[in-house]
């Protein structure tokens, strides 16, 4: 059977206005990280993404090196594109990325122009698609003079194989650096794409007051700390969690004192009237210095529960304050 979409998907998900671009993000993006790769069943895969496309979540992120194996997260998004979501692409923003390792040898890594022009056309012929919507370097190169990194994605640009470009995980002012380097290129920065949750506020350290002067959006990854602030750690680390298996979450990254906050965290949540997932994500978007946040999910209940923070995401001065007090014990 073909898929049909929600036709009320857009009335319940908030667009927020990307920098000073003519862009609108949805509030929460889907991002492939995990999940989406060949260790994972196809079938739930392509679940997740229809129905975060009928919750309205318009923008998928993905990486030339997600699956696992590296690559296999945007072959399996193209499949579900070609044979479900190709009617409605000019409804989606897809993005990728290029910066991390994707193959042996001197041109598969890093900030060259080879590797990331390279590297897209790769990433474009894996989805099926002309061109993405956004496109970004992953990471900084120490060894690539900017000026070099920043002059492939304006080619990529005006090559007609993306809309925009970003940055990820740029320190301040090496953002800033790029940032006017692009501008000066024509090619104006859309977005950054840091690291940041209530565990991680690096980006509080001058990061988003850059953005915020040069007219740049930010979508944060990581919002919920590989899912420690979920309810899943309340108790320990489960068998199936993250924590118990993946390079990217060590179970001694749980210490006592990081349980106690948790569960401090978790009965804030609760009196809210919500998870203590949805106030995590509530929490990035205060204040509205974020457009957007990115999650993961390896069950459709985890897109669902993310979208529903939405009906309450706001905070009371004396929420935000008890918050701090919890995060700084």
């Amino acid at each position: 059977m073909s898929y049909l979409a929600n036709p009320e998907r857009y009335q319940s998900m908030e667009y927020r206005r990307c920098g000073n671009s003519g862009l609108q993000l949805p509030a929460i993006s889907l991002g492939l990280w995990h999940n989406f790769g060949d260790t994972t069943l196809f079938d739930n895969s392509r679940d997740m993404l229809l129905r975060a496309f009928d919750l309205g979540i318009t923008h998928f992120d993905l990486a030339n090196n997600y699956g696992p194996p590296p690559g296999s997260a945007e072959t399996n998004f193209g499949r579900v594109l070609q044979h479900d979501l190709l009617p409605y692409r000019d409804e989606m923003v897809i993005s990728s990325k290029a910066g991390y390792t994707m193959w042996e040898g001197p041109y598969g890594d890093w900030g060259s122009k080879k590797y990331l022009v390279a590297s897209l056309n790769q990433s474009l012929k894996r989805m099926g698609l002309d061109y993405v919507d956004i496109f970004y370097h992953h990471r900084p190169d120490p060894n690539t003079p900017l000026e070099e990194t920043m002059g492939a994605l304006d080619l990529i640009v005006r090559q007609g194989k993306a809309l925009y470009v970003g940055l990820s995980n740029y320190p301040a002012e090496t953002a800033r650096q790029a940032i006017a380097i692009l501008r000066d290129l024509g090619t104006p920065c859309l977005i950054h794409q840091p690291k940041y949750s209530m565990f991680e506020r690096w980006v509080e350290g001058g990061l988003l007051d850059v953005l915020q002067e040069e007219g740049v959006g930010s979508i944060a990854f990581s919002p919920l700390a590989g899912g420690l602030l979920t309810d899943r750690y309340l108790h320990g680390i489960p068998e199936d969690s993250r924590a118990a298996h993946s390079q990217f979450l060590k179970p001694e990254a749980i210490t006592e004192q990081k349980l106690e906050k948790i569960k401090q965290l978790n009965e804030m949540a609760l009196a809210r009237g919500q998870k203590l997932s949805q106030m995590a994500l509530a929490w990035v978007l205060r204040g509205d210095r974020v457009t957007s946040v990115l999650i993961g999910a390896s069950r459709i209940s985890q897109i669902e529960d993310a979208v529903g923070m939405l009906e309450n995401r706001h905070f009371s001065a004396e929420e935000l304050s008890a918050i701090e007090m919890i995060l700084a014990s």
